[in-house]
Protein backbone atom coordinates (compact mmCIF):
# COMPACT_ATOMS: atom_id res chain seq x y z
CA UNK A 1 0.00 0.00 0.00
CA UNK A 2 1.34 3.06 -0.79
CA UNK A 3 2.52 5.70 1.98
CA UNK A 4 0.43 9.32 1.88
CA UNK A 5 2.12 11.42 -0.29
CA UNK A 6 3.25 13.78 2.34
CA UNK A 7 4.98 11.25 4.86
CA UNK A 8 7.20 9.34 2.19
CA UNK A 9 10.95 9.68 2.85
CA UNK A 10 13.43 8.30 0.14
CA UNK A 11 15.09 7.03 3.08
CA UNK A 12 12.61 7.03 5.25
CA UNK A 13 13.89 2.97 5.80
CA UNK A 14 17.10 4.10 8.10
CA UNK A 15 17.77 8.33 7.51
CA UNK A 16 20.70 9.82 10.29
CA UNK A 17 19.90 10.70 13.19
CA UNK A 18 17.64 13.87 13.34
CA UNK A 19 17.31 16.85 16.18
CA UNK A 20 13.68 17.36 15.81
CA UNK A 21 13.81 21.53 15.46
CA UNK A 22 16.21 24.36 15.18
CA UNK A 23 14.81 28.02 17.13
CA UNK A 24 15.39 31.76 16.12
CA UNK A 25 14.27 34.84 17.96
CA UNK A 26 15.18 38.72 16.87
CA UNK A 27 14.23 41.66 19.31
CA UNK A 28 15.54 44.97 17.04
CA UNK A 29 13.39 47.99 16.28
CA UNK A 30 14.25 49.49 13.26
CA UNK A 31 15.70 46.19 11.82
CA UNK A 32 13.77 43.98 9.11
CA UNK A 33 13.25 41.20 11.94
CA UNK A 34 11.63 39.05 9.22
CA UNK A 35 14.08 39.34 6.80
CA UNK A 36 16.75 38.48 9.63
CA UNK A 37 14.28 35.53 11.26
CA UNK A 38 15.03 34.14 7.70
CA UNK A 39 18.33 33.62 7.55
CA UNK A 40 18.60 32.65 11.06
CA UNK A 41 16.43 29.89 9.86
CA UNK A 42 18.07 29.46 7.02
CA UNK A 43 21.48 28.67 8.60
CA UNK A 44 19.31 26.24 10.85
CA UNK A 45 17.98 24.32 7.97
CA UNK A 46 19.43 21.34 9.43
CA UNK A 47 18.00 21.35 12.29
CA UNK A 48 14.18 20.48 10.66
CA UNK A 49 13.42 20.56 7.04
CA UNK A 50 9.72 19.99 6.87
CA UNK A 51 8.18 23.14 7.95
CA UNK A 52 8.97 26.53 8.57
CA UNK A 53 7.50 29.19 10.21
CA UNK A 54 7.75 33.14 12.00
CA UNK A 55 5.95 34.87 14.15
CA UNK A 56 6.54 39.06 13.65
CA UNK A 57 4.74 41.12 16.27
CA UNK A 58 4.63 45.23 15.33
CA UNK A 59 4.11 46.08 18.98
CA UNK A 60 0.33 46.07 18.64
CA UNK A 61 -0.44 42.26 17.62
CA UNK A 62 1.54 39.23 16.31
CA UNK A 63 1.40 37.67 13.04
CA UNK A 64 1.91 33.96 11.90
CA UNK A 65 3.14 33.01 8.68
CA UNK A 66 3.94 29.17 8.14
CA UNK A 67 3.86 26.20 5.79
CA UNK A 68 5.33 22.89 4.83
CA UNK A 69 8.57 22.57 2.94
CA UNK A 70 11.98 24.34 3.58
CA UNK A 71 12.63 27.79 4.49
CA UNK A 72 13.30 28.94 1.23
CA UNK A 73 10.25 27.46 0.05
CA UNK A 74 8.05 29.30 2.85
CA UNK A 75 8.97 32.18 2.61
CA UNK A 76 8.81 34.69 -0.48
CA UNK A 77 9.79 38.92 -0.26
CA UNK A 78 6.08 39.33 -0.25
CA UNK A 79 5.85 37.52 2.61
CA UNK A 80 8.77 38.59 4.52
CA UNK A 81 7.72 41.84 3.72
CA UNK A 82 4.32 41.65 5.27
CA UNK A 83 5.88 40.60 8.31
CA UNK A 84 6.28 43.89 9.70
CA UNK A 85 7.50 44.60 13.56
CA UNK A 86 10.13 44.62 15.62
CA UNK A 87 10.65 41.44 17.22
CA UNK A 88 10.18 37.77 15.96
CA UNK A 89 10.20 34.11 16.61
CA UNK A 90 11.37 31.86 14.06
CA UNK A 91 11.21 28.03 13.87
CA UNK A 92 12.23 24.39 11.61
CA UNK A 93 10.76 21.14 12.24
CA UNK A 94 10.56 17.83 11.68
CA UNK A 95 8.32 15.68 12.37
CA UNK A 96 9.21 13.54 15.05
CA UNK A 97 6.03 14.22 17.23
CA UNK A 98 3.08 13.93 15.27
CA UNK A 99 2.34 13.56 11.89
CA UNK A 100 3.93 16.03 9.07
CA UNK A 101 1.03 18.24 8.68
CA UNK A 102 0.58 22.14 8.33
CA UNK A 103 -0.94 22.22 11.79
CA UNK A 104 2.08 20.82 13.35
CA UNK A 105 4.09 23.58 11.60
CA UNK A 106 5.40 26.13 14.71
CA UNK A 107 5.65 29.06 15.93
CA UNK A 108 1.65 27.99 17.61
CA UNK A 109 -0.03 30.88 18.44
CA UNK A 110 -2.59 31.62 20.80
CA UNK A 111 -4.81 34.41 22.97
CA UNK A 112 -3.51 35.03 26.48
CA UNK A 113 -5.56 36.14 29.57
CA UNK A 114 -4.72 39.72 28.89
CA UNK A 115 -6.15 39.97 25.40
CA UNK A 116 -2.55 40.00 23.79
CA UNK A 117 -1.17 36.89 22.04
CA UNK A 118 1.97 34.14 22.39
CA UNK A 119 3.77 32.65 19.77
CA UNK A 120 6.44 30.08 20.64
CA UNK A 121 8.63 27.80 19.06
CA UNK A 122 10.08 24.44 20.63
CA UNK A 123 13.26 22.48 20.41
CA UNK A 124 13.14 19.28 22.35
CA UNK A 125 10.83 17.04 24.03
CA UNK A 126 8.79 16.63 27.36
CA UNK A 127 8.64 13.61 29.21
CA UNK A 128 5.92 14.84 31.82
CA UNK A 129 2.78 15.48 29.64
CA UNK A 130 0.78 13.66 31.58
CA UNK A 131 0.80 15.58 34.68
CA UNK A 132 1.09 18.63 32.73
CA UNK A 133 -2.16 18.08 31.25
CA UNK A 134 -3.74 17.28 34.81
CA UNK A 135 -1.95 20.17 36.02
CA UNK A 136 -3.88 22.75 32.97
CA UNK A 137 -7.10 21.15 33.52
CA UNK A 138 -7.09 22.12 37.38
CA UNK A 139 -5.96 25.34 36.42
CA UNK A 140 -9.43 26.03 33.85
CA UNK A 141 -11.65 23.55 35.18
CA UNK A 142 -13.81 24.72 32.42
CA UNK A 143 -11.50 24.27 30.08
CA UNK A 144 -11.49 20.90 28.08
CA UNK A 145 -8.22 19.31 27.88
CA UNK A 146 -7.59 18.44 24.39
CA UNK A 147 -5.72 14.90 23.72
CA UNK A 148 -2.15 15.54 22.09
CA UNK A 149 -3.36 14.37 18.40
CA UNK A 150 -6.59 16.71 18.72
CA UNK A 151 -4.53 19.81 19.65
CA UNK A 152 -4.06 22.43 17.25
CA UNK A 153 -1.02 20.49 16.64
CA UNK A 154 -0.27 17.50 18.25
CA UNK A 155 3.48 18.51 19.67
CA UNK A 156 4.26 18.55 22.95
CA UNK A 157 4.41 22.52 22.29
CA UNK A 158 0.76 22.82 22.00
CA UNK A 159 0.35 21.96 25.42
CA UNK A 160 3.00 24.28 26.18
CA UNK A 161 1.75 27.39 24.67
CA UNK A 162 -1.62 26.31 26.35
CA UNK A 163 0.24 26.02 29.86
CA UNK A 164 1.38 30.02 29.50
CA UNK A 165 -1.18 30.89 28.40
CA UNK A 166 -3.69 29.58 31.21
CA UNK A 167 -1.28 31.65 33.75
CA UNK A 168 -1.00 34.80 31.94
CA UNK A 169 -2.71 36.59 33.71
CA UNK A 170 0.20 38.83 35.13
CA UNK A 171 2.11 38.59 32.18
CA UNK A 172 3.99 36.22 30.40
CA UNK A 173 7.33 36.50 32.12
CA UNK A 174 5.34 35.30 35.72
CA UNK A 175 3.78 32.45 33.36
CA UNK A 176 7.08 31.40 32.66
CA UNK A 177 8.81 31.23 36.07
CA UNK A 178 5.26 29.53 37.32
CA UNK A 179 5.42 26.79 34.46
CA UNK A 180 8.96 26.09 33.50
CA UNK A 181 10.18 24.91 36.56
CA UNK A 182 7.52 22.10 36.41
CA UNK A 183 8.58 20.66 33.05
CA UNK A 184 10.67 17.70 32.48
CA UNK A 185 12.80 16.54 29.33
CA UNK A 186 14.23 18.94 26.70
CA UNK A 187 13.34 22.46 26.07
CA UNK A 188 15.02 25.33 24.20
CA UNK A 189 12.18 27.59 24.02
CA UNK A 190 11.78 31.49 22.17
CA UNK A 191 8.99 32.66 22.76
CA UNK A 192 6.98 36.26 22.45
CA UNK A 193 3.77 38.28 23.37
CA UNK A 194 3.85 41.70 21.30
CA UNK A 195 6.69 43.39 23.33
CA UNK A 196 8.65 41.34 24.56
CA UNK A 197 10.94 38.56 23.56
CA UNK A 198 11.70 35.40 25.72
CA UNK A 199 14.02 32.58 25.73
CA UNK A 200 14.68 29.67 28.11
CA UNK A 201 16.83 26.30 28.00
CA UNK A 202 15.84 23.46 30.37
CA UNK A 203 18.16 22.77 33.55
CA UNK A 204 20.13 19.78 31.96
CA UNK A 205 20.66 22.11 28.95
CA UNK A 206 20.24 19.35 26.67
CA UNK A 207 19.95 20.84 23.28
CA UNK A 208 22.07 24.12 22.48
CA UNK A 209 20.60 27.97 22.43
CA UNK A 210 22.59 30.96 22.79
CA UNK A 211 22.68 34.49 22.89
CA UNK A 212 23.86 37.05 20.38
CA UNK A 213 24.18 40.52 20.15
CA UNK A 214 23.24 42.89 17.38
CA UNK A 215 24.14 46.89 17.00
CA UNK A 216 20.31 47.71 17.68
CA UNK A 217 19.17 44.55 19.34
CA UNK A 218 19.48 40.93 20.51
CA UNK A 219 19.42 37.43 18.92
CA UNK A 220 18.58 33.98 20.49
CA UNK A 221 19.41 30.69 18.15
CA UNK A 222 20.25 27.02 18.75
CA UNK A 223 23.31 27.87 17.39
CA UNK A 224 25.87 30.17 16.63
CA UNK A 225 25.99 29.39 12.74
CA UNK A 226 23.11 31.67 12.47
CA UNK A 227 24.50 34.08 14.42
CA UNK A 228 27.22 34.70 12.35
CA UNK A 229 25.02 34.83 9.07
CA UNK A 230 22.86 37.87 10.54
CA UNK A 231 26.64 39.28 11.71
CA UNK A 232 26.08 38.92 15.48
CA UNK A 233 28.02 38.68 17.95
CA UNK A 234 27.90 35.55 20.08
CA UNK A 235 27.43 36.58 24.10
CA UNK A 236 26.89 33.56 25.43
CA UNK A 237 25.16 30.25 25.51
CA UNK A 238 21.70 30.65 27.49
CA UNK A 239 22.20 28.93 30.68
CA UNK A 240 20.45 26.00 31.66
CA UNK A 241 17.63 26.64 34.20
CA UNK A 242 17.99 30.25 32.90
CA UNK A 243 14.88 32.89 31.30
CA UNK A 244 15.80 35.47 29.25
CA UNK A 245 13.44 38.45 28.97
CA UNK A 246 14.42 41.18 26.16
CA UNK A 247 12.08 44.30 25.52
CA UNK A 248 12.74 48.14 25.70
CA UNK A 249 14.34 48.02 28.93
CA UNK A 250 17.16 45.63 28.35
CA UNK A 251 18.10 42.43 28.45
CA UNK A 252 17.67 40.13 31.54
CA UNK A 253 17.95 37.11 33.68
CA UNK A 254 16.56 34.89 35.77
CA UNK A 255 16.98 31.29 37.11
CA UNK A 256 14.18 29.05 36.98
CA UNK A 257 15.29 26.32 38.19
CA UNK A 258 18.71 24.96 39.50
CA UNK A 259 21.20 24.12 36.75
CA UNK A 260 21.74 20.23 36.24
CA UNK A 261 24.39 20.57 32.75
CA UNK A 262 24.42 17.19 31.02
CA UNK A 263 24.63 18.21 27.02
CA UNK A 264 23.51 15.96 24.20
CA UNK A 265 26.58 14.11 23.22
CA UNK A 266 24.51 13.80 19.57
CA UNK A 267 25.75 17.31 18.88
CA UNK A 268 29.00 17.04 18.52
CA UNK A 269 28.54 13.40 16.68
CA UNK A 270 26.01 14.24 13.73
CA UNK A 271 23.56 17.19 14.95
CA UNK A 272 24.83 20.12 15.13
CA UNK A 273 26.73 22.61 12.34
CA UNK A 274 30.74 21.86 12.14
CA UNK A 275 30.53 25.51 11.71
CA UNK A 276 29.28 26.01 15.09
CA UNK A 277 30.71 26.83 19.05
CA UNK A 278 28.75 24.44 21.89
CA UNK A 279 30.56 24.97 24.74
CA UNK A 280 33.38 27.18 23.32
CA UNK A 281 33.93 23.83 21.42
CA UNK A 282 34.01 23.96 17.55
CA UNK A 283 31.84 21.00 16.68
CA UNK A 284 34.29 20.78 13.37
CA UNK A 285 37.35 20.57 15.64
CA UNK A 286 35.72 18.00 17.83
CA UNK A 287 34.96 16.01 15.17
CA UNK A 288 37.90 15.46 13.77
CA UNK A 289 39.44 14.54 17.03
CA UNK A 290 36.78 11.82 17.42
CA UNK A 291 38.22 10.80 13.98
CA UNK A 292 42.37 10.82 15.47
CA UNK A 293 40.71 8.64 18.68
CA UNK A 294 38.82 6.34 16.14
CA UNK A 295 41.94 5.56 13.95
CA UNK A 296 43.93 5.01 17.31
CA UNK A 297 41.73 2.90 18.82
CA UNK A 298 40.19 0.85 15.58
CA UNK A 299 43.30 0.88 13.01
CA UNK A 300 43.34 -1.22 9.62
CA UNK A 301 45.46 -1.63 6.65
CA UNK A 302 44.42 0.73 3.76
CA UNK A 303 44.94 2.76 1.12
CA UNK A 304 42.25 5.40 1.43
CA UNK A 305 40.01 6.96 3.79
CA UNK A 306 36.59 8.45 2.45
CA UNK A 307 33.72 10.19 4.41
CA UNK A 308 30.16 9.57 3.94
CA UNK A 309 29.35 13.18 3.31
CA UNK A 310 28.58 15.33 4.95
CA UNK A 311 28.23 14.27 8.62
CA UNK A 312 31.38 11.91 8.48
CA UNK A 313 33.96 14.50 6.61
CA UNK A 314 35.35 16.02 9.43
CA UNK A 315 36.18 12.52 11.54
CA UNK A 316 37.33 11.06 8.56
CA UNK A 317 39.72 14.38 7.76
CA UNK A 318 40.94 13.56 11.62
CA UNK A 319 41.18 9.56 10.76
CA UNK A 320 43.57 10.24 8.05
CA UNK A 321 45.84 12.51 9.92
CA UNK A 322 46.11 9.97 12.36
CA UNK A 323 46.57 6.49 10.92
CA UNK A 324 48.84 8.35 8.02
CA UNK A 325 46.30 6.70 5.51
CA UNK A 326 45.55 9.12 2.37
CA UNK A 327 42.01 10.59 2.62
CA UNK A 328 40.03 11.69 -0.45
CA UNK A 329 36.48 11.92 -1.61
CA UNK A 330 35.08 9.00 -2.89
CA UNK A 331 31.27 9.73 -2.70
CA UNK A 332 29.16 12.37 -4.24
CA UNK A 333 25.91 13.49 -2.16
CA UNK A 334 23.16 14.94 -4.44
CA UNK A 335 22.66 17.79 -1.50
CA UNK A 336 18.99 18.34 -3.16
CA UNK A 337 17.80 14.84 -1.91
CA UNK A 338 15.25 14.75 1.06
CA UNK A 339 11.64 14.19 1.55
CA UNK A 340 9.63 13.80 -1.67
CA UNK A 341 5.85 14.38 -2.63
CA UNK A 342 5.76 12.22 -5.25
CA UNK A 343 3.98 8.77 -5.09
CA UNK A 344 6.83 5.87 -4.46
CA UNK A 345 6.75 3.12 -6.85
CA UNK A 346 8.85 -0.11 -6.43
CA UNK A 347 11.41 1.15 -8.70
CA UNK A 348 12.09 4.45 -6.66
CA UNK A 349 12.09 1.93 -3.05
CA UNK A 350 15.23 0.25 -4.80
CA UNK A 351 16.81 3.37 -5.68
CA UNK A 352 17.46 4.25 -1.81
CA UNK A 353 20.83 5.69 -1.44
CA UNK A 354 21.95 5.81 -4.57
CA UNK A 355 19.58 8.84 -4.98
CA UNK A 356 21.79 10.91 -2.05
CA UNK A 357 25.01 9.02 -3.02
CA UNK A 358 27.17 7.78 -6.27
CA UNK A 359 30.62 6.57 -5.60
CA UNK A 360 33.31 8.28 -8.00
CA UNK A 361 34.43 5.32 -9.51
CA UNK A 362 38.44 6.33 -10.52
CA UNK A 363 38.95 7.01 -6.69
CA UNK A 364 38.05 3.58 -5.08
CA UNK A 365 38.28 1.59 -7.64
CA UNK A 366 40.91 -1.52 -6.83
CA UNK A 367 41.23 0.84 -3.35
CA UNK A 368 41.37 -0.70 0.64
CA UNK A 369 39.19 2.23 1.64
CA UNK A 370 38.04 3.01 5.18
CA UNK A 371 34.78 4.65 5.32
CA UNK A 372 34.30 7.17 8.10
CA UNK A 373 30.22 7.39 8.72
CA UNK A 374 29.04 9.36 11.64
CA UNK A 375 26.51 6.47 13.15
CA UNK A 376 24.95 3.41 12.58
CA UNK A 377 21.38 3.37 13.45
CA UNK A 378 19.47 0.66 11.69
CA UNK A 379 21.99 -0.37 9.66
CA UNK A 380 20.63 -0.17 6.19
CA UNK A 381 22.17 2.94 4.59
CA UNK A 382 25.67 1.36 5.81
CA UNK A 383 24.22 -2.42 3.88
CA UNK A 384 23.45 -0.09 0.83
CA UNK A 385 26.67 1.79 0.90
CA UNK A 386 29.02 -1.01 1.19
CA UNK A 387 27.21 -2.82 -1.66
CA UNK A 388 27.64 0.16 -3.84
CA UNK A 389 31.50 0.47 -3.18
CA UNK A 390 31.93 -3.15 -3.99
CA UNK A 391 29.95 -2.80 -7.66
CA UNK A 392 32.19 0.05 -8.37
CA UNK A 393 35.15 -1.60 -7.76
CA UNK A 394 36.78 -1.26 -4.31
CA UNK A 395 38.95 -4.30 -3.29
CA UNK A 396 37.97 -4.03 0.63
CA UNK A 397 35.22 -2.10 2.85
CA UNK A 398 36.31 -1.13 6.21
CA UNK A 399 33.47 0.60 7.79
CA UNK A 400 34.71 2.48 11.00
CA UNK A 401 31.89 5.01 12.93
CA UNK A 402 32.48 8.38 14.81
CA UNK A 403 30.35 7.00 17.66
CA UNK A 404 29.61 3.76 19.63
CA UNK A 405 26.49 1.54 19.44
CA UNK A 406 23.47 3.34 19.46
CA UNK A 407 21.65 1.18 22.11
CA UNK A 408 18.93 2.80 23.80
CA UNK A 409 16.48 5.06 22.26
CA UNK A 410 16.21 9.38 23.06
CA UNK A 411 13.16 10.63 24.90
CA UNK A 412 15.27 14.17 24.50
CA UNK A 413 14.02 15.43 21.03
CA UNK A 414 16.40 12.35 18.92
CA UNK A 415 13.70 10.33 16.49
CA UNK A 416 15.38 6.93 17.87
CA UNK A 417 12.06 5.86 17.97
CA UNK A 418 12.34 2.05 19.89
CA UNK A 419 15.38 -0.53 20.47
CA UNK A 420 13.65 -2.83 18.51
CA UNK A 421 14.55 -0.31 15.31
CA UNK A 422 18.07 -0.40 16.86
CA UNK A 423 20.42 -2.91 14.91
CA UNK A 424 23.10 -2.78 18.04
CA UNK A 425 20.96 -4.28 21.04
CA UNK A 426 21.72 -8.10 21.08
CA UNK A 427 24.30 -7.94 18.40
CA UNK A 428 28.08 -8.20 18.38
CA UNK A 429 29.54 -5.56 16.63
CA UNK A 430 31.42 -8.52 14.48
CA UNK A 431 28.01 -9.64 13.74
CA UNK A 432 26.52 -6.11 12.85
CA UNK A 433 29.85 -6.10 10.32
CA UNK A 434 28.63 -9.44 8.38
CA UNK A 435 25.03 -7.71 8.36
CA UNK A 436 26.30 -4.82 6.56
CA UNK A 437 28.90 -6.58 4.64
CA UNK A 438 31.60 -5.13 5.52
CA UNK A 439 35.21 -6.70 5.61
CA UNK A 440 35.89 -5.01 9.10
CA UNK A 441 34.11 -2.54 11.46
CA UNK A 442 35.27 -0.24 14.20
CA UNK A 443 33.14 1.57 16.50
CA UNK A 444 34.96 4.37 19.00
CA UNK A 445 34.44 3.91 22.55
CA UNK A 446 32.33 5.78 24.86
CA UNK A 447 35.40 6.31 27.01
CA UNK A 448 37.00 8.07 23.33
CA UNK A 449 34.33 9.89 22.85
CA UNK A 450 33.68 11.50 25.83
CA UNK A 451 37.74 12.41 25.49
CA UNK A 452 36.93 13.52 22.02
CA UNK A 453 34.81 16.42 23.23
CA UNK A 454 36.61 17.61 26.19
CA UNK A 455 33.72 17.72 28.37
CA UNK A 456 33.69 15.84 31.71
CA UNK A 457 31.11 12.52 31.11
CA UNK A 458 28.68 13.68 34.57
CA UNK A 459 28.40 16.99 32.20
CA UNK A 460 26.92 15.03 29.33
CA UNK A 461 23.77 13.01 28.11
CA UNK A 462 25.20 9.74 26.77
CA UNK A 463 22.11 7.97 27.04
CA UNK A 464 21.76 6.74 23.49
CA UNK A 465 25.13 4.56 24.33
CA UNK A 466 24.62 3.73 27.74
CA UNK A 467 21.16 3.67 29.16
CA UNK A 468 21.91 6.55 31.63
CA UNK A 469 19.46 9.23 31.27
CA UNK A 470 19.51 12.39 32.89
CA UNK A 471 16.26 13.17 33.81
CA UNK A 472 14.12 10.15 35.45
CA UNK A 473 11.58 7.90 32.36
CA UNK A 474 9.07 6.72 34.09
CA UNK A 475 8.84 3.00 32.74
CA UNK A 476 5.12 3.45 31.73
CA UNK A 477 6.24 6.94 29.79
CA UNK A 478 8.37 5.59 28.02
CA UNK A 479 6.73 2.65 26.71
CA UNK A 480 3.98 5.53 26.02
CA UNK A 481 6.55 7.19 23.66
CA UNK A 482 8.12 3.83 22.08
CA UNK A 483 4.58 3.21 20.86
CA UNK A 484 3.41 6.51 20.23
CA UNK A 485 6.65 7.06 17.91
CA UNK A 486 5.96 10.72 19.26
CA UNK A 487 9.67 12.23 19.73
CA UNK A 488 10.48 16.47 19.77
CA UNK A 489 8.59 19.24 19.61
Amino acid sequence: MALPLDEFDLLEADHPPRDACGVFGVWAPGEEVAKLTYFGLYALQHRGQESAGMAVSNGERIMVFKDMGLVSQVFDEPALSSLRGHLGVGHCRYSTTGASTWSNAQPTFRATAADGGLALGHNGNLTNTEELEAWLAEQDTGQVVPRKDRMDSTSDTALLTALLSAFSADGLEAAAMTVLPRLLGAFCLVFCDENTLFAARDPQGIHPLVLGRLERGWVVASETAALDIIGATLIREVEPGELLTIDSDGLRSQRFTAPDPRGCIFEYVYLARPDSLISERRVHSVRKEIGRTLAMEAPTDADLVIPTPESGTPSAIGYAEASGIPYGQGLVKNSYVGRTFIEPSQTIRQLGIRLKLNPIRDVIEGKRLVVVDDSIVRGNTQRALVRMLREAGAAQVHVRIASPPVLWPCYFGIDFATRAELIAPGLEVDEICRSIGADSLGYISLEGLVASTGIAKKRLCTACFDGEYPVPIAPARALQLELEGKYGC
